[in-house]
């Protein structure tokens, strides 16, 4: 069973004795491989929302769950991430800069699902959007290498692919509007 203060521990002396990804990884892995696990000591997801469950310095974990059908424009962490999906599925899209044409700065690189059981690590220059195909909540644990709310991140309006600072504050908007948009849905 799944045990959060345990998994907090594991990924505390794990950043100490690697500070890349790589271990932070395998933790991940052992804790998403038990999905139910994980739903039952978190919670089953019923809102979008970014809910911090440890914060330092130099490392943060977070539960992430995204409403169903949303969307969250290209964005950067500056800091490696490893993502583990324990409920639903995620499409991620993988973005370069490119020259810029226009406002335009970016082009699409690649892609990757995650569904319950998968982890993936994110480098520290990974630009990614990220959309729930599914009519259901996806949950998902991530793991970032530093202070996830004080990096200086950037995002990418969704329409014109032009570059802005993020603060955060339009993540928020979007995980709010999502929720909106699902209660009217059920009403």
């Amino acid at each position: 069973m799944f045990d959060l203060d345990q998994f907090v521990a594991d990924c505390r002396s794990g950043h100490a004795a690697d500070r890349s990804s790589k271990t932070i990884s395998e933790i991940v892995k052992r804790a998403v491989s038990d999905p139910s696990g994980l739903l039952k000591a978190i919670g089953w997801p019923d809102r979008a929302g970014i809910k911090e469950l440890y914060s330092s310095p130099d490392l943060s974990i977070l539960n992430v769950v995204w409403a169903p059908r949303m969307m969250i424009m290209p964005h950067n962490h500056r800091m490696w991430a490893v993502i583990g999906v324990y409920g639903g599925r995620e499409d991620n899209i993988f973005w370069r800069r490119i020259a810029a044409a226009g406002d335009r700065q970016l082009e699409a690189a690649g892609a990757r699902s995650l569904s319950v059981k998968d982890a993936q690590p994110l480098g520290e220059d990974i630009i990614h959007s990220v959309s729930n195909p599914t009519s259901k909540f996806t949950a998902a644990i991530h793991v970032y290498g530093g202070d996830f709310f004080a990096a200086r991140r950037s995002e990418w309006d969704p329409e014109t692919l032009s570059e802005q600072a993020s603060n955060g504050e339009r993540a928020r908007q979007v995980f709010e509007e999502a929720n909106r948009h699902y209660a009217a849905i059920l009403n």
